[in-house]
């Protein structure tokens, strides 16, 4: 891992999120009852012009409950790519927007899926992470199994 001295230009905007975030989370849908869990992601410089994502959640009692990785690349002009798999079936296209000001950066996202043939039906996802100094509060909106847009989990974490 690159020091962030040699981060690539085109990621100056999320020089901060880098690094271990952890805390808990809330999880609701109209089709599962509701949840709660404790959440970690990792925004890692690789040295290239993009960030490695991982991000885990365990449930109340330490199993886990889910996983996904991606890359997260900010090609410029406030715009924003996240590319995510997930173990589940799908892969996430997420395009959006960075705002990055003094002490704090947000992310915004809508993405395009693709599902295996045997994974559940997720038509489009929203995710939004607002980092505010050692803070992160993350949303995630799902259209999915034949439900509209709807809210679907909400984490605040610190950095590790």
């Amino acid at each position: 891992m690159n020091s962030p001295a040699s981060l690539a230009p085109n990621l100056a905007p999320v020089r901060t999120i880098l690094g271990t975030w952890t805390g808990q989370g809330a999880g609701s849908y109209p089709t599962i009852d509701d949840f709660s869990y404790t959440e970690e992601i990792t925004f890692t410089d690789v040295g290239k012009p993009f960030l490695h994502y991982v991000q885990k959640t365990r449930g109340p009692a330490g199993n886990p409950m889910h996983t996904e990785t991606g890359f997260l690349r900010i090609p410029g002009d406030g715009t924003a790519e996240f590319v995510i798999a997930q173990p589940t079936g799908q892969a996430e296209l997420c395009e959006g927007t960075v705002h990055a000001e003094a002490g704090s950066v947000v992310l915004e996202f809508t993405a395009s899926l693709l599902n295996s043939a045997t994974a559940k039906q997720v038509t489009s996802t929203r995710r939004r992470y607002e980092f505010v100094g050692d803070a992160v509060t993350t949303t995630f909106a799902m259209a999915a199994v034949g439900q509209p847009m709807t809210h679907h989990l909400r984490s605040e974490m610190r950095r590790s």
